[in-house]
């Protein structure tokens, strides 16, 4: 049988990648990020490479080595730690210096194509969590209200164009004015920063790219999302529907229910 790799970023979205590949009997192994991934990653992979946030070639050489031709992305790799301590192999940096630009879809987009090049095919990360990609209609909490679809129309209006950019792919809104714009700092970060301008109360809108790539980068919810709701005193989430996991499906609802926080899929654009 065919052996997949697996590039395993940050949260749980490559544990559940694992699990279902393993109920299917497929083999996976794994290059997990030191940086990012996990430790919990060591009991669920069959066998995992430890490598740091810019050793393309190494990760190249594993799947070789274990003659993969079939990977697959899956988790988050904040781009702000691309920026940070990473030191890239010399692979890497001949990479990094053929980009013209270096935001998110610009490095994995060059990354996939570095390792076609080698004969690794990168294939869509949702390929085994279909069940898990938010359905349409509402999902929890109580029905929107008038001011409330207002809301999440001028919402996804602002993220459709702000993920157009790559500048990112959630916005917070309230009484249909943007108060936080999701940039290199991430969904909770973002929900937080709008609980703290303006008391809760807020929309929380979160879409994919235009055209978006389903090999990487997938939108993706999960309780630590709505635990920051809470916090922050948010009262709605809306998503693209069929382009976003929902990870923790049955729990993430439930605690959204219990709080009066609506969750709404919404047929993408």
């Amino acid at each position: 049988m065919e052996r997949y790799g697996l590039i395993a970023g940050n949260g749980k979205f490559p544990l559940l990648v694992l699990e279902a590949a393993h109920s299917r009997n497929i083999p996976m192994v794994v290059v997990a990020v030191k940086e990012e991934t996990l430790p919990e990653i060591e009991q669920a992979a069959d066998k995992v490479c430890w490598l740091g946030i810019g050793q393309l070639g190494k990760l190249i050489d594993f799947f070789k080595k274990e003659k993969v031709h079939k990977a697959v992305m899956a988790g988050q790799v904040k781009h702000a730690q691309i920026f940070g301590n990473a030191i890239p192999d010399r692979r890497m940096i001949r990479l990094l210096a053929r980009l013209p630009r270096k935001n998110t879809d610009s490095l994995i987009g060059a990354v996939a194509e570095e390792l076609s090049r080698e004969g690794i095919e990168l294939i869509d990360s949702t390929l085994f969590l279909q069940p898990l990609l938010a359905p349409q209609g509402l999902l929890a909490g109580p029905v929107p209200g008038e001011n409330e679809r207002r809301d999440i129309a001028y919402g996804f209006a602002i993220a459709r164009e702000v993920a157009r950019l790559d500048l990112g792919q959630t916005v917070a809104v309230k009484d249909q004015a943007v108060v936080a714009v999701e940039a290199m700092e991430g969904t909770d970060a973002v929900i937080r920063r709008a609980g703290d301008l303006c008391g809760g109360g807020f929309c929380v809108i979160k879409v994919a790219k235009p055209n978006q790539d389903m090999r990487f980068d997938v939108p993706v919810v999960g309780l630590r999302t709505i635990e920051s709701m809470i916090a922050a005193r948010a009262k709605l989430l809306a998503v693209d529907a069929q382009r976003t996991l929902l990870l923790d499906r049955d729990a993430l609802l439930a605690r959204a229910h219990e709080h009066g926080i609506s969750i709404l899929g919404e047929e993408p654009q």
